[in-house]
C-alpha cells in the first residue's frame, strides 16, 4: 500500500528537530532509519501528518570510549555497531546482537536509537541493553536526562521517553575482567524478529562463583524484561550444570507470555527456557576463556 500524504522535515541539528517537533505537535513523528515506521505507514497502521527525519544529524552517529565506558549515538546503524572494532574489543555483546538483526539491507539502514525508541516487543536491542545495564539519554529543548534500561521499557511499544524528547545516546558501563557475554535468538522465519531472544552478561569472581549476572529477555512478552529470577538463582553461586538448568527453568517467572499463529504462549515459554540455558552456557564459556 501507499502511505497517506505527509509533510517531510529534514533537520540537520537537534535544535532544528526540537523546533519541528514543537511546530507539528502530536501530528509529527520522528524517523531515523525508517525500518519500523515506514512499513507501518505503508500498511496505514500509522499516518503521521508530518515526518521529522533526524537521519542527517551527524553528531548522533558516534561510537566512542568515554570515562571507561562506551557511548553510542542513537543514529549508529546496526551495521556500524556490528563492524566496530572498539565494540568487538570492549563490548562484544553489541556486535553479536547487531549481527542477528534482520538482513544486510536492514542492518545498513536501521539504527539502534530507532529500535529502542520504537520498542517492538520482539526487537533484539532491548535484551542486550538490559543485560548490559545501559543508560539511555533523552534530550529535549529544555535539557537532558539519563534513563536506566530497567526503567526505560514501560509496556507494549511504550517507553519512558516524553513526547518532546529525542533519544540521543546510549551509555554502556565498562565491562569487568572475567566477563562473558552472549546473545542467542530464534528468528521468526518471515520477519527475522526474535521469537525469543536472550542476552547474558556474566562475570566470574576469582573463586569461580558468579559475581555479577544480568539477563535480558525479548520476544516472549509485551516488552523486553530482565530475567531477575534467573539472576537470583546463580548470583554468588558456582555455575555448575545443574544450577544452570535450575536458573533457566525460571526464565519466564512472573511473565505473561505472548501467543500468536506461529507460537503459542506455552511454546514461547519453552523456547525462553531453552535459549536462556544456551546463552548462560555460552557466556560462561567466554567468561572462563574456554570459548
Amino acid at each position: 500500500m501507499i502511505p497517506e500524504a505527509f509533510e517531510y522535515h529534514c533537520p540537520t541539528t537537534l535544535e532544528e528537530a526540537w523546533q519541528a517537533m514543537a511546530e507539528t505537535g502530536e501530528d509529527g513523528k520522528i524517523v531515523a532509519g525508517g525500518h519500523s515506521l515506514i512499513p507501518m505507514m505503508k500498511l496505514r497502521l500509522a499516518s503521521p501528518k508530518y515526518l521529522i527525519d533526524i537521519g542527517r544529524i551527524e553528531e548522533l552517529r558516534n561510537i566512542r570510549e568515554e570515562d571507561g565506558g562506551i557511548e553510542i549515538g542513537a543514529l549508529a546503524t546496526h551495521h556500524q555497531i556490528e563492524a566496530s572494532d572498539l565494540l568487538k574489543l570492549l563490548c562484544p555483546l553489541l556486535p553479536e546482537t547487531a549481527s542477528e538483526i534482520g538482513d544486510v539491507q536492514v542492518r545498513n539502514m536501521g539504527t539502534i536509537g530507532g529500535s529502542l525508541a520504537h520498542a517492538d516487543p520482539a526487537a533484539d536491542w532491548p535484551a542486550a541493553i538490559l543485560a548490559l545495564e545501559a543508560e539511555i539519554e533523552a534530550r529535549s529543548a529544555h535539557g537532558a536526562r539519563w534513563i536506566k534500561a530497567a526503567d526505560y521499557f514501560v509496556d507494549l511499544m511504550t517507553t519512558a521517553l516524553e513526547p518532546d524528547e529525542i533519544l540521543t545516546r546510549i551509555r554502556v558501563p565498562a565491562v569487568h575482567a572475567h566477563t562473558g557475554q552472549a546473545y542467542l535468538k530464534l528468528h521468526h522465519p518471515a520477519s527475522g524478529y526474535a521469537m525469543v531472544g536472550v542476552a547474558v552478561c556474566l562475570t566470574l569472581a576469582e573463586s569461580g562463583v558468579v559475581a555479577k549476572l544480568a539477563v535480558g529477555l525479548t520476544g516472549a512478552g509485551a516488552k523486553a524484561v530482565r530475567a531477575v529470577a534467573v539472576e537470583e538463582v546463580l548470583s554468588g553461586k558456582t555455575p555448575k550444570d545443574s544450577r544452570l538448568n535450575e536458573a533457566a527453568a525460571v526464565a519466564t517467572q512472573g511473565m505473561e507470555l505472548n501467543g500468536d499463529l506461529y507460537a503459542s504462549a506455552e511454546y514461547r515459554g519453552h523456547l525462553a527456557r531453552v535459549y536462556t540455558r544456551r546463552a548462560l552456557a555460552k557466556a560462561l564459556e567466554r567468561a572462563r576463556g574456554t570459548a
